[in-house]
Parts: structure tokens; C-alpha cells; sequence
């Protein structure tokens, strides 16, 4: 049974209640979450639950039918989030919406043949390195592994690459050699899945654990295996469908990727998939890998070795560098269609730590900020206001590539448009904030949108036939623009629009943008404040990813703003239900903004931003408020707590 403890509970409560079901001879293992702490009690003995309930501190106590209690979705019907921290501060987080890639070679064979790995696994893309210290094969002549060895040079190549390092634990033995080298995630292969003292073992680290399906192993045992991990300690245990043994003999094994939409549904834990040793062939594991991917897997396992042809261990199975890129970069063209994120390392490259004195003082000094359009675009005024000096305005082509370049951590800062007072809101960047998981929302600026026509020298209202604009600004300039019945081109922001305008050079040609982007480009002011609605405002939000260890707040203001996404529960009432937590709360919405959840027909995630007023510890308050928001609703995230 799962027992939710009340949040003002006591400790002496609270140690009463684990001596009355220690005395019933259950197993207890206390999680503490962000919104509640819960207990989980495993035994034999059939207990009234009633008896549970009605103690001092207990909220609610919930009954777990599944064999397997700790992993199952009764236990948690939140996915698990393993974090696992790189040598730079950086957190990779495995679940949700995130992709991984985890690649090495098959085994480490000397320290050049693991660095050199290490450098291709970091520039391709992937977050992990994986290879084997100790080796597991069918024969007693196959290549061992170094052994200790190996786990020194495969840690020395994980530090120098800001890469976690991944290695297979075949025996409890090797526990105090994989803690001695801060290995940072251990492997349990397929042969050791049911060795239980094992996992025993391995669950009282408190490590993350990658668990491979046995080869004749239902997805209940598999499950039964992870709930060992689980209830001796750990709650970092990732699945790994890797194939299992059926009559077809085309493959060494078969890759059950149906196993990955079955266990959504029966447990909380990420799912990865590794499709190297049920394929065994190169040229095969490609596409099984972007269908793992496709089918709902978090990530991939991927061999690769500097050559091939010379690995010492599953060379028909390694990829070659270029195999890995191109897989990675196919994960990075599906990803948007799966809602989903790839997850990246900050530091690509050994390059990238090569930085200059002059280039490293710039970087202390000044963070970058990012906005997409042009030199003079209206974000770009929005950096400079809202940071003045503190921050570099730099420009991108799209808004998903700012998320994408904040969330990688290659800018510190994204200056980005949510709404306009009247052109509405900005549904891309709302769609972008529900995909970034490891990105919040950090402050906001709201500024006024002052629209003039600006055309080269000597340019004229009569002599003009084209404008240029994004397509927000000319629709907000719809009344005079309407009255020259010009023809109208879309942008991809005003200032790209000053810029087309400047280089054609024609009097033939205008734009529509703020009038400093007259100075910038070289263009003359035709005609100022031709807005339709003088009290046009957009409003900005600053971003920031909050999977880095040391996390930048651009404002020293305390925070008065929350904002908030969360979906309802199917029934009567349930948005009345969940805005009524506001309202007790005594907090006031500025807005309610609607958008659809991907796969799910006419179902919604809600999106709220409210004034926190003077609340004297904004984050508590804000993180109880989402806690009596998820009473009345199915998901709840906090997309940031901020000044504005």
C-alpha cells in the first residue's frame, strides 16, 4: 500500500506510524516529492487499511495490486525524471519529454581508443558515454575488458568531454571499484537481470540504474526486477528493451518495441532502448533506433567505435562515427513531431573548452541573451530594457531554435513573445514552453509597439508599391496600410523586413518596424505611429534552463508573478474546480490561455499567470498552490516564479 502523509505531519507521528507496520513486518521506504511525502509498505500480511487511515499524520492510504508495487502507475502516476550531473553542472535528465543518446564502444580497449571515442560520442550529439570495463561474453576466449583499468581511463575520458560515464556491473563484487570511480550509471545486462542479491545491492547506492530486459524475461518479471532496485533504495531505475529470444533466427534476437506503449501504461520508470545486440548488424540498427524512438522510447543506446572493423568486442554491431551523426541528427528532425525535446551536452566538443582570456572575460561579464529576427528588433529592445548592460542581445532564426539553444546551453537567456494586447497571443511560444521541460520562464517585460513606414532616401507614399513586415505588424497597421493598397510581404520579424528593404534599395519598396531601425539600416521615417491601436503592447518572457547546477536569475526584484500550465480531468465541473484553487488562494489571474494537447482529442492544457501579490516566500507559496491544484487536476507544472 502507498500511505500520503499529511504535509504538517511530525516526526513523532511519523515514526509511529512506521513502528505499527514494522510490527506488521512490512518493508517501508519513504519517498519525498516535490508536492508530498509518501510512504510505501510491502509485506505478506493482509492489513486493514482502515486501520492505517484514521492514524495521526496519514492523509490517505492507497492499495497497490500489481506484483510489482513501487514501479507500477498505482505507486506513481507521475513519470519518473532520473537526473544524472555532468563535470560542468549541468544536469541530464532521462524521462518526460526529453531524448537521450547514450553511445561508447562496446568495450574500452586502451585509453586512445576510448578518448578518441569519447570525442565523436560529444560531438555527435549524445549525453552519455558507454563501454564496458568488465565484460560479459558466451566464451572464455572472447576479449574480458581491462577491468579496473578500463573504468579509469572510461571515467578520464567522461570528465575531459563533460560526459556522465555508463559501464555494465556483472557481479556485487565490482561495488566498491564502480563507487571508488564515481562511475555515474551502471548497467545491469540481461544475463543479470533476475540476480537479485545483485540488485539488492546496486538499490542501496542510491545510483542510476539502467535495467536490461532478460532475453526470455515477460515484461512482469522485468517489472519484478525493478521493483528490487526500488525497494532496496533507489528510485533511479530506467528500463532497457534490448531484445528478446523468439523462433525467428533472421536477427539474433527479436526487439520488442511493442513492449514500450505496453509499459507507459503499467509504470512510471523511463523507458530506453538498445538496439545494437538484438540486431548485431550495423546497417539494421538505424531504423529500429528512430522506431524506438517513434514507438515512445525516452532514448537510445547506440555502439560506436573509432574503427569498427578492429573492435575487440561486437564489431559487426559498432557504428562508425558518421553513422552516429547522422542517427542523431534524424532523432533531432523527428523530435518535433513526438513533442519532444533532444537532450544535449553544453560543451559539444573538446574545442569548446578551448576558449580565449579575451573571449572567457567577455563571457564573465556579459550573458547572452537570444531573440529571433534582425538587429532593431522589437525583442531585441526588450533585452536592452530589460537587462540594460548585463546582457548580449543575439539573434536566431526562430523561436524553437532560442529554446532550443537556452535548453543545450549555449545562451544563458531567451528573450521571447507570448501575447499582444491585440493581435492575441503568440500559440508557438505556449506550445514550445509545454515541450522544454528543463526550461522556465525567469522574468517578463511588457513593451509598447510604436509602428512606423520606413523606405530609403528619396522614397515617397506614392512611390511605393511593396512592404515588408512580420505578419503581426502589418495586420496591427492593417487601417493605413489597407488605404494605399499596397501589396503586403510577409517577414520574419520588422527588423528582417528594414533589413530587405534596405538592401533593395529601391523606392519601390517600405517596411514596417520601429522607427530606430531607420538609423540602423540607413532608411528614412515616412510616416510614424501608424499602429491602429496606440495602446499596443507585446509582452516578453525571459527564459532560462533550469537543468544547470548553477542557475542565473537576471532580476534581484523578489518575484510577484506565477505561471502555470495544467490539464483537467474529464468530468463536469472540473475547470470550475481547478479555478476555484486561485481564488482560495487569493491569488489574482492576469490570463487564461487554452492550448491542445498533442495525441489527445479534445483534451487541453491550460496555461494561468497570476499575481503572487506580496507573498513573503513566493516559490513556497507558488509550489503549495500547484499542490492544491493538483487535487482538482491530472497534470500540473510550474512554469516559472519571477519578477515582472
Amino acid at each position: 500500500m502507498v500511505i500520503v502523509l499529511k504535509k504538517d505531519i511530525s516526526e513523532n507521528q511519523k515514526s509511529n506510524i512506521k513502528s505499527i507496520l514494522q510490527s506488521k513486518n512490512f518493508k517501508l521506504n519513504e519517498v519525498k516529492g516535490e508536492e508530498s511525502t509518501i510512504l510505501a509498505a510491502v509485506g505478506k500480511v493482509a492489513m486493514d487499511l482502515r486501520e492505517v487511515e484514521i492514524l495521526p499524520g496519514v492523509a490517505s492510504v492507497i492499495p497497490i495490486s500489481k506484483p510489482y508495487k513501487m514501479a507500477s502507475r498505482e505507486f506513481k502516476n507521475d513519470n519518473t525524471i532520473v537526473e544524472i550531473p555532468n563535470s560542468i553542472g549541468q544536469i541530464i535528465r532521462i524521462g518526460g519529454s526529453r531524448l537521450v543518446t547514450i553511445a561508447g564502444p562496446s568495450a574500452v580497449e586502451s585509453r586512445e581508443q576510448i578518448m578518441e571515442s569519447a570525442k565523436a560520442v560529444s560531438e555527435s550529439g549524445a549525453v552519455l558515454l558507454c563501454a564496458k570495463a568488465f565484460c560479459q561474453s558466451t566464451s572464455p576466449y572472447a576479449f574480458q575488458g581491462l577491468g579496473e583499468k578500463g573504468l579509469e581511463f572510461l571515467k578520464e575520458a567522461g570528465e575531459k568531454y563533460a560526459l556522465p560515464v555508463v559501464t555494465e556491473i556483472v557481479t556485487p563484487g565490482h561495488i566498491p571499484l564502480m563507487q571508488d570511480y564515481g562511475i555515474d550509471v551502471l548497467i545491469v545486462g540481461a544475463q543479470n537481470m533476475q540476480n537479485f542479491e545483485l540488485l539488492k545491492q546496486l538499490g542501496k547506492l542510491g545510483k542510476p540504474v539502467i535495467l536490461k530486459r532478460g532475453l526470455s524475461a515477460t515484461i512482469e518479471e522485468w517489472l519484478m526486477s525493478a521493483e528490487y532496485l526500488l525497494s532496496s533504495g533507489t528510485d533511479k531505475v530506467i528500463l532497457c528493451e534490448r531484445g528478446i529470444r523468439t523462433y525467428e533466427q533472421a536477427t539474433r534476437t527479436t526487439l520488442d518495441l511493442s513492449a514500450i506503449p505496453v509499459l507507459r501504461e503499467m509504470t512510471h520508470l523511463p523507458i530506453i532502448t538498445d538496439p545494437s545486440p538484438a540486431l548485431g548488424m550495423r546497417d539494421k540498427i538505424e531504423p529500429m533506433a528512430l522506431a524506438a524512438i517513434s514507438a515512445g522510447s525516452d532514448g537510445v543506446i547506440l555502439d560506436v567505435h573509432p574503427n569498427p572493423e578492429k573492435a575487440l568486442s561486437d564489431a559487426p554491431q559498432s557504428l562508425f562515427p558518421s553513422q552516429l551523426e547522422k542517427i542523431i541528427r534524424d532523432i533531432e528532425a523527428l523530435a518535433p513531431v513526438l513533442k519532444k525535446e533532444v537532450a544535449h551536452i553544453k560543451t559539444a566538443s573538446e574545442e569548446s573548452h578551448k576558449a580565449s582570456e579575451k573571449e572567457a572575460a567577455h563571457e564573465q561579464s556579459k550573458a547572452r541573451c537570444l531573440f529571433s529576427g534582425m538587429k532593431g528588433a522589437y525583442a531585441e529592445m526588450a533585452i536592452i530594457k530589460y537587462f540594460e548592460n548585463a546582457a548580449e542581445a543575439v539573434q536566431v532564426d526562430s523561436f524553437t531554435e532560442i529554446f532550443q539553444q537556452v535548453v543545450d546551453g549555449k545562451a544563458e537567456y531567451g528573450m521571447v513573445p507570448i501575447e499582444n494586447s491585440t493581435a492575441g497571443s503568440i500559440y508557438s511560444n505556449y506550445d514550445n514552453l509545454t515541450r522544454y521541460e528543463d526550461i522556465s520562464i525567469v522574468g517578463a517585460i511588457t513593451l509598447k509597439i510604436e509602428h512606423s513606414l520606413l523606405a530609403p532616401k528619396g522614397a515617397t507614399l506614392q512611390t511605393i508599391k511593396n512592404v515588408y513586415s512580420h505578419p503581426q505588424a502589418l495586420s496591427q497597421s492593417s487601417r493605413f496600410l489597407e488605404s494605399h493598397k499596397w501589396n503586403l510581404i510577409d517577414s520574419i520579424s520588422t527588423a528582417t523586413g528594414a533589413s530587405i528593404v534596405a538592401k533593395k534599395n529601391s523606392s519601390e519598396n517600405a517596411a514596417v518596424a520601429n522607427a530606430r531601425n531607420a538609423q540602423i539600416y540607413g532608411l528614412e521615417v515616412l510616416k510614424e505611429g501608424i499602429e491602429n491601436n496606440p495602446n499596443n503592447y507585446t509582452r516578453f518572457v525571459i527564459i532560462a534552463a533550469n537543468h544547470f547546477a548553477k542557475k542565473l536569475i537576471p532580476s534581484n526584484k523578489k518575484p510577484n508573478m506565477v505561471t502555470l500550465m495544467f490539464s483537467t480531468k474529464n468530468e463536469a465541473g472540473a475547470l470550475y474546480n481547478a479555478l476555484g484553487v486561485f481564488k482560495d488562494a487569493g491569488l489574482s489571474m492576469n490570463r487564461l490561455e487554452s492550448r491542445p494537447i498533442a495525441g489527445k482529442p479534445w483534451q487541453y492544457w491550460f496555461y494561468t499567470d497570476a499575481s503572487l501579490g506580496g507573498a513573503e516566500s513566493p516559490f513556497e507559496y507558488a509550489e503549495a498552490v500547484a499542490a492544491k491544484l493538483k487535487e482538482q487536476a491530472e497534470d500540473v507544472r510550474i512554469l516559472g516564479v519571477y519578477a515582472e
